[in-house]
């Protein structure tokens, strides 16, 4: 079902961010951060609308971070519960965990 999303989108302020899903009829699934120093983010929040339910959009939202933080050698700090659970299920993600 996932290959029916939308591309995920980076918007990038320097102290905050998100990454975001938009369907063609506005609706947003986002996961938004925050910059803990130059090494770090803190995933703060996901939020997945009903429009996006069932389709695995929030899972994308932090693998896509997940990816990033990697490739840069840079750390997640799980606030946002979403998240945090993933992190649990994805053990192959503690390198990017920020213990």
């Amino acid at each position: 079902m996932t290959d029916t999303l939308p591309e995920i989108r980076l918007e990038d302020s320097g102290s905050k961010g998100r990454y975001v899903l938009r369907s063609a009829a506005g609706d947003e699934a986002e996961m938004t951060f925050s910059r803990a120093g130059e090494h770090t983010i803190i995933i703060d929040h996901t939020e997945v609308p009903d429009a996006f339910r069932g389709q695995g959009a929030g899972l994308r939202l932090v693998t896509r971070a997940v990816e990033e933080m990697r490739a840069a050698g840079k750390k997640i700090i799980p606030l946002c519960p979403f998240a945090a659970a993933q992190f649990r299920k994805h053990p192959e993600w503690a390198d990017v965990l920020k213990s």
